[in-house]
């Protein structure tokens, strides 16, 4: 049996636009924007990781808690609250998160310690948790199928460049206002927007979509959410290799501030620079893989297996040159290939589960992203810098792109068969 062009299941999802043009992009453009703040919410302490060491005299290990304690309780809540808002209603859903992570980060701007600041995290992680996964879910609802591992990777592109804006815009607010300053700055773009959204997207406007997905797939069932080895190996393929973006993210700007003797403005332009790099790969690459991967499905993993093991190569070569211009080239290069996985990973989680669950299905994607990667990254480095060095623990780094290579080749073998075993179930259905 051939598969549909474009692992579309079934082929008239293809190329078919569920609400218009116009519209559609509409509800990515502002969707997006939420996602904005949401990293932005999240990555602005990296940036003031100097300000928090000096005033609190805190080690790394506890800077690096505070950062991988939004990721952790993203990772544990995001299942169960994403299947609350597949079944409650997506809109009204995202509001209540991005209100709640925005009022938390007006509270990190009021901690008055390390266990105020701990608290008010853990409550942005709660805001945050299902946010990437339900707010995908919905954008992935108003495109066609073909466009799968391209709308994932500009969608998810935009937790880079909202990193970018909350690192270098933190460290500019920081470096002239303070640090609280920097939290509450933050605080008031996520409530603003909070506010417009729902105006803008509605479940009623959105709401044509449903009906089509529900007959293809009435009652799907949550086992089907790890139906076949391939979706599993795409689940933990995408965590692992995240572990590198979730390091790099958190430590950059600190490591430019001890190597290079940067101030801490120029270590988070430097720094965000190296994000956008990231970005940029997720969409690019993501497009890529989409466009090489009508004709054949294994061509998809082929290009993120190709990713895992430039990012080692090329950020295995860099931590081991001495400070300097090559290093930073390389370091860039690494972070754009390395977060190309991010739109096949998508796209087989996509194309491998039922629509009307896609919500809890991303948030899958979402717990393993953070659970493997997100935060253990910066926890480990932060550990491993305390025992040998910053420099020392980001030479570690690369070699986790080892794993999450060999585990997309395992997704690779099983890819095409469990995509006929699909299309199989839709047609009986």
């Amino acid at each position: 049996m051939e598969l549909p062009r474009g692992d579309a299941i079934p082929e008239s999802d293809s190329d078919a636009m569920p609400v218009s043009r116009r519209y559609a992009w509409v509800v990515f453009g502002v969707t997006f924007c939420l996602l904005l703040s949401d990293y932005m919410s999240r990555q602005v302490l990296n940036a003031v990781f100097p300000h928090l060491k000096t005033e609190w005299a805190l080690s790394d290990a506890q800077l690096g808690t505070l950062s991988g304690i939004v990721s952790l309780a993203v990772g544990v809540l995001a299942f169960p609250l994403s299947l609350l808002a597949d079944r409650w209603g997506r809109i009204r859903s995202l509001v209540l998160m991005a209100m709640l992570w925005s009022l938390a980060t007006l509270g990190c701007a009021l901690a008055r310690d390390f266990q105020h600041l701990f608290v008010a995290r853990f409550l942005v992680g709660v805001g945050e948790a299902a946010y990437g996964s339900v707010g995908l879910a919905v954008v992935l609802s108003v495109f066609p199928a073909r466009l799968r591992a391209t709308i994932t990777g500009m969608f998810l592109a935009g937790g880079m460049i909202g990193s970018v804006l909350g690192i270098s815009g933190g460290g500019l607010i920081a470096q002239h206002f303070g640090w609280r300053a920097a939290f509450a700055g933050m605080a008031t773009f996520g409530m603003l927007l909070t506010l417009c959204y729902p105006f803008i997207v509605s479940e009623r406007r959105i709401a044509p979509v449903a009906p089509q997905q529900a007959s293809r797939n009435a009652r799907p069932k949550l086992r089907e959410l790890i139906g076949s080895r391939s979706v599993i190996c795409a689940y933990a393929g995408s965590g692992v290799q995240v572990f590198v973006s979730g390091a790099l993210l958190a430590w950059l700007p600190s490591y430019l501030n001890r190597t290079y003797g940067m101030t801490i403005a120029q270590a988070a332009l430097v720094a965000a620079i190296f994000v956008l790099s990231s970005a940029a790969g997720m969409a690019l690459c993501g497009n890529l893989c989409d466009r090489v991967g009508r004709d054949s499905p294994a061509a998809k993993l082929s290009l993120a297996i190709a990713y895992c093991l430039s990012c080692f190569v090329l950020l295995a070569i860099a931590f081991h040159l001495p400070p300097g211009v090559p290093q930073l080239i390389l370091i860039g290069l690494g972070m754009f290939v390395g977060a190309g996985t991010v739109g096949p990973a998508g796209a087989m989680v996509a194309n491998l589960t039922p629509a009307p669950i896609h919500g809890t299905a991303f948030a899958t994607l979402s717990l393993a992203n953070n659970l493997l990667g997100l935060a253990p990254g910066p926890i480990v480095v932060g550990v491993l810098a305390d025992a040998y060095g910053l420099t020392a623990a980001l030479q570690f780094v690369p070699f986790v792109c080892l794993v999450s290579a060999f585990i997309f080749a395992c997704a690779r073998r099983r890819y095409r068969d469990d995509l006929q075993q699909i299309e199989m179930r839709v047609r009986v259905a």
